[in-house]
């Protein structure tokens, strides 16, 4: 293990020298120059897309809902995790409190979770719940799959006299003035294409909306598809305007404090060296686990994180931290996607929490000291912005102050190599650096992961046709005759397609589904490429009895991480509704059950294992076939190969019998992986068939629903020629 440490300065960020015309702002309260330009584009007419590109903790949520809170302007605020639209209600109501504007705007969080419970507690259908809950909003905080779902018509109830496609979308897109998509940089290439099929059905339907994008790091190409489509948009971008300071003294810190507002911290930051293996930051976080408690020792008063990629290593190591920690008063907790609701929000009050992504898209911690983990140059960024946000917190209504801020980056040793060594290294040892440069370095140095940009032209467009589709239905079809034409233009300009030609490859899918299955109608891969996130097809029920917290025993969880990191034992659907059903009247608390109704199987989790356990799929019969046709396609039959877990052949008794939209290559996957710059948590997968079976490595990969069209956008580069594997 080798560590390099470097030293970031503090930001400050320009006040506005004027404030847009008839602003109310609390007393003692002024804006930054971006949250200024922020509220005059909005109320520019020439101006229907803004992105607000300002530093993480600059305040780019107050930029947003600024118009909101002088009561003339409704507003729809989209979070990728709901654990982000929680936090940001506390923060909006908070902002409410303190702006006190005239209307007192309501403001309503709905995730599916919640929706579902009232919508039963109603006796009322989901979509006449969505209509309730936002007619009586001025402020709808919800996550862009509700928002996609109601766009395309999931909450009708197909038959029902009187439901036309656009009853719900129809209203709400009227009600509401302004759309705002919150960390819209985590957004992968199909919810991207969602989001601007929703936005030209908008643009196309009503008259000129807003639309907002909070991201510190906005995608040119984006941009450019928005004009392409006719969209007026503007980037504010407060470090290119030299909006942003970054003084190193003392003496240059009280220099520009006057109109300035110092917006982050300066940092302490080592990169430790580690070999990319299995549990290699697991096995540093315990052999300097006293690194941790002595950090809490010599600084009283401080609050820490740990962001791993693994939710297996959180698992394993949070009991390890509160076995170290708690005899000296100190908190842990976790916040992780298998974490239940009462941990996650016990978690944001913890000394010590340990998470994974939940924590770093966003959430405001109050820390002075982070451990992380990346995985590219995106993650390395987002995360290490955890930090440095906050001067302190509140304990008890006093104000309890850092005393300096720390970070440890756990990095793969050739980051480390190409960062600090060699004979122009971008980073000395011991240095000061802004964190524009370090960026930048970060940027040019580590991984870069696939934006999958070819996925626009080629699926991007399968949405746009369901859409026209809709708007053909005969209850609207005259009213939205003229909208239709402009929509189906835009889309085909955008995504560099004809609508027709598309309409050819969906009805050649049904006809190849209907061939297959027997079945008179269905159509998956467009059903696949319609979706926000892709159906999960490999989906479990899990009843968790690691969980402290009996409601929250009942979750989700994808089949291949089962395989790998848990100890689990088999059990029915029957048994698990029973259990559900006994402990929602025991506990008198809802819990929701559509998560459950796809599930391939309902497992119970006993506990996690300390060594990840080896397992691959494996089809019956050849898959040269199939790896030859380069193409995404409906397989099944396939199974689970893991000798050592005694459920296999109970778990493949469900699995061969779904039919999975698949992506099938005749390479490793740890090759794929590498030549294609897959994302880490890319659901891609090793397969053998009959011809492969005693293989030590599985030579052909898989990839499932949504995973297996982004594949199908990059194969290409991995077709042999002369033998040889060429790249485009």
């Amino acid at each position: 293990m080798t560590e390099f440490s470097i030293t970031l300065k503090p930001v400050y960020s320009s006040s506005a020298l004027v404030l847009p015309e008839n602003i109310q702002l609390p007393p003692g309260w002024t804006l930054s120059w971006h949250q200024a330009e922020t509220v005059k584009a909005l109320r520019d007419p020439n101006i229907d897309v803004v992105f607000n590109t300002a530093m993480t903790g600059d305040g780019k949520s107050l930029a947003a809902f600024l118009e909101v809170l002088q009561g003339e302007c409704n507003a729809i605020a989209l979070y990728p995790t709901n654990e982000l639209a929680r936090d940001q209600e506390t923060q909006t109501r908070q902002y409410i409190a303190d702006f006190r504007p005239p209307n007192n705007p309501r403001v309503t969080r709905l995730s599916g979770a919640e929706l579902e419970i009232y919508a039963e507690n109603e006796d009322i259908s989901k979509g006449a719940a969505i209509a309730t809950r936002t007619s009586q909003s001025e402020v709808l905080l919800t996550n862009p799959d509700i928002f996609h779902f109601l766009h395309r018509g999931a909450y009708i109830i197909k038959g029902q006299k009187g439901d036309s496609p656009d009853k719900l979308w129809g209203r709400i897109d009227k009600d509401f003035d302004l759309f705002i998509f919150d960390e819209f940089h985590v957004y992968a290439a199909p919810q991207i294409a969602s989001v601007i099929n929703t936005m030209l059905l908008i643009q196309a339907t009503n008259r000129r909306k807003k639309f907002l994008f909070l991201s510190a790091t906005p995608d040119e190409q984006l941009i450019q598809r928005f004009q392409d489509a006719g969209f007026r948009c503007q980037i504010i971008s407060p470090l290119e305007q030299n909006k942003y300071q970054f003084p190193e003294t003392p003496e240059q810190q009280q220099h520009i404090a006057e109109g300035w507002r110092q917006v982050a911290r300066a940092i302490d930051l080592s990169f430790i060296s580690l070999e990319p293996v299995a549990k290699a930051s697991e096995t540093w976080l315990k052999d300097n686990a006293e690194l941790i408690l002595q950090r809490f020792q010599q600084h009283p008063g401080s609050k820490g994180a740990i962001i791993l990629n693994s939710i297996a290593a959180v698992k394993r190591l949070t009991p390890f931290f509160q076995s170290l920690l708690q005899p000296y008063g100190l908190t842990v907790s976790e916040n992780t996607g298998l974490s239940g609701k009462s941990e996650r929000e016990r978690s944001l009050s913890a000394d010590l929490v340990l998470g994974t992504s939940t924590i770093d898209v966003g959430v405001d911690f109050k820390i002075n000291f982070l451990i992380f983990e990346s995985s590219d140059a995106g993650n390395f960024i987002q995360r290490l912005g955890r930090l440095g946000r906050h001067e302190g917190y509140d304990r008890d209504g006093q104000l309890i102050r850092f005393d300096g801020f720390t970070a440890y980056a756990l990095v793969p040793n050739f980051l480390v190599e190409r960062l600090f060594l060699g004979d122009e290294p971008s980073l000395l040892a011991g240095s000061v650096y802004d964190r524009p440069f370090l960026n930048a370095a970060i940027n040019e140095k580590y991984r870069q992961i696939n934006d999958f940009r070819d996925y626009y032209k080629r699926w991007g467009a399968v949405q746009s046709f369901k859409l026209c589709v809709d708007l053909k239905h005969t209850t609207i079809q005259q009213q939205y005759a003229g909208s239709r034409e402009k929509f189906q233009s835009a889309c085909e300009t955008v995504f560099d397609t004809t609508l027709k030609s598309v309409a050819g490859r969906v009805f050649r899918w049904a006809d190849e589904w209907k061939q297959f299955s027997g079945q008179k109608s269905g159509n998956p891969i467009a059903e696949d490429a319609c979706s926000f996130r892709g159906s999960s097809p490999l989906q479990c029920g899990l009843y968790d009895e690691t969980e402290l917290y009996e409601a929250d025993r009942y979750k989700t969880y994808d089949l291949p991480g089962i395989l790998g990191n848990l100890e689990i034992e088999l059990w029915t659907e029957a048994a698990f509704m029973r259990s559900l059903d006994a402990t929602a009247k025991r506990t008198k608390q809802p819990i929701p059950k559509g998560r459950f109704a796809h599930c391939l199987a309902f497992i119970k989790l006993k506990a996690y294992r300390e060594e990840r356990l080896n397992w691959k799929f494996h089809f019956p019969g050849t898959l040269e076939n199939v790896a030859d046709a380069w193409k995404v396609q409906v397989l099944k039959g396939i199974e689970v190969w893991q000798p050592d877990n005694r459920w296999a052949g109970e778990i493949n008794k469900k699995l061969r019998d779904r039919a999975l939209v698949s992506y099938v290559l005749c390479r490793p996957m740890s090759e794929v992986r590498q030549r294609l710059r897959l994302p880490m948590h890319f659901q891609i997968y090793p397969i053998s068939d009959n011809y492969s079976f005693h293989d030590a490595v599985a030579p052909y990969s898989i990839a499932f629903g949504q995973s297996a069209l982004l594949l199908d956008t990059l194969a290409y580069q991995l077709k042999s020629k002369g033998g040889e594997i060429w790249i485009v």
